[in-house]
């Protein structure tokens, strides 16, 4: 996937928006503003941060998968997020499929009140 792509797919799932908190982090968060939550990140535009499982064994498998291409996201990788290569050697569907478990992961940590309508 091209970073363009990468964006486009994270912002078209439902309540998600783009927030630049640091100065050359692009982010996408799911909720209402204050309370909106990141699933991906989008930094330099070859890598895309991913809540890749509920428990950082499960995450591992993907280390285990792509040792070239995934690795443990600096600071909050012990709760499950991994830093993903994009146009390496993980096919897109797979990316893709990473990009849906993150959303759905923090959709689902979202108060029931905040949480997208479903399409």
């Amino acid at each position: 996937m091209t970073p363009e792509e990468v964006r486009a797919y994270c912002a078209a799932k439902p309540g998600a928006w783009p927030d630049q908190p640091w100065e050359d982090d692009l982010v996408y968060k799911v909720g209402p503003g204050e309370r909106g939550k990141i699933f991906a990140f989008c930094g330099n535009g070859t890598t895309v941060g991913v809540k890749a499982a509920r428990t950082r064994d499960e995450a591992d498998e993907w280390l285990v998968r792509y040792p070239d291409d995934a690795r443990v996201s600096a600071y909050i990788g012990r709760s499950g997020w991994n830093t993903l290569t994009t146009g390496g050697g993980i096919p897109d569907d797979e990316l893709r499929e990473a990009i849906d478990t993150s959303y759905e992961l923090v959709v689902a940590g979202l108060p029931k009140k905040l949480r997208p309508a479903a399409e």
